[in-house]
């Protein structure tokens, strides 16, 4: 009992993470599903945080230049001047910079085609506390492309098969929760997703599949490079988890890739 005490009391071992892209002026890694980006209220249990991990990886400053939600892996790209972020800041908001990103839903979703839904910002009660909670829906876009579908020959509720779809997704807006809300809409949430998917779904998917996380990976970040002004494509290889989710639904890894 006293070594399983003092287990629960060590600090967890401090991750490395991937570096994806480095040069002069910017840096890429594969921020993991769980990792805050960098502090906020939410996190006071937290002890490691992506800004801190890679400023300490590569021993200078860094300016995060995008958000992804903690459980959302993949690209996460940060600035080593405030010009530079002042630039890629500009650029994010002009629209230049595409980001590309796969999910795991629910159900058969078929074909490919454009949401364009408008969405109410989600506040948060302390750190939004200040922003007019009646503010009107703002335009959201998010294009989608299904890759392939699987089933399940397993039964969930009054469902006599489990079934899948990986989508790629190509948010043309950056709203909160935007690519979450949008596939939620179309009645094919995000598997693991705890705010806006299915709670009969998600704790097979844990029980069968062995963990429990968001099926949303930020694949590829495509820009041009503020100072050299040359193309730059970032992409984050799918983890092991993702990996073994397409063995076990016999899905082609190197076809959903491209």
């Amino acid at each position: 009992m006293t070594e399983l005490l003092e287990n629960q009391d060590e600090t967890p071992e401090k991750p490395v993470l991937k570096i994806l892209y480095q040069d002069e002026y910017l840096v890429a890694v594969d921020k993991p599903s769980g990792l805050f980006v960098h502090r906020s209220y939410m996190d006071k249990d937290e002890i490691y945080f992506a800004l801190q991990l890679v400023r300490d990886q590569i021993g200078q400053y860094v300016y995060p230049l995008h958000r992804l939600d903690r459980p959302t892996s993949g690209v996460l790209l940060f600035g080593l001047s405030d010009e530079v972020a002042r630039l890629m800041g500009q650029a994010f908001t002009n629209k230049t910079i595409q980001k590309t990103y796969y999910a795991l839903t629910r159900g058969h979703l078929l074909g490919e085609g454009l949401v364009d839904y408008p969405l109410k910002e989600k506040l948060d009660k302390i750190g939004d506390k200040y922003v007019d909670p009646n503010k009107e829906a703002q335009e959201a876009q998010t294009y989608f492309e299904s890759l392939d579908i699987a089933t399940l020959n397993e039964t969930v509720g009054k469902y006599d098969s489990v079934r899948y779809s990986v989508v790629k997704l190509k948010p043309v807006t950056g709203r909160r929760h935007q690519i979450r809300r949008h596939l939620a809409h179309l009645r094919h949430p995000i598997i693991g997703d705890i705010n806006y998917g299915d709670n009969k779904q998600n704790p097979f998917f844990n029980q069968y599949f062995g963990f429990k996380r968001l099926m949303l990976h930020a694949k590829t970040l495509n820009f041009t490079h503020p100072i050299t002004q040359k193309p730059i494509e970032i992409q984050a290889d799918f983890d092991q988890q993702w990996q073994n989710v397409f063995e076990r639904l016999s899905l082609n890894i190197a076809e959903l890739s491209d």
